[in-house]
C-alpha cells in the first residue's frame, strides 16, 4: 500500500538523525523538517510544523518526494 509506504518513508529519514529535509507534496507545497521533533507521524497522517509556525496535517498519499537540505553551518542565516 503505497500511504503505508510513505509513511515508512518519512519514520526512516526521522529515525536516522537529524539530517534536515522537505517533504513535498501533490500539490506543490514544499515542507522543511529541520529537526525530527518538528513532525509527527501518525498511523494515516502527518502534522508538520511549517515555515510559518504553524501545523498542517498531511496525507502520507500525497508525499511525493522526501529530498535532503544542506545542513547550516553554525551561525549561518536562518533561511
Amino acid at each position: 500500500m503505497v500511504r503505508l509506504m510513505n509513511v515508512e518513508h518519512v519514520r526512516q529519514r526521522l529515525s536516522g538523525g537529524s539530517r534536515p529535509f522537505s517533504l513535498r507534496t501533490s500539490a506543490g507545497r514544499e515542507y522543511v523538517v529541520r529537526h525530527p521533533e518538528c513532525v509527527l507521524v501518525g498511523r494515516h497522517s502527518l502534522a508538520v510544523l511549517d515555515s510559518d509556525r504553524e501545523i498542517a496535517t498531511l496525507d502520507p498519499l500525497h508525499i511525493v518526494a522526501i529530498k535532503d537540505l544542506p545542513r547550516r553551518k553554525n551561525g549561518a542565516a536562518k533561511a
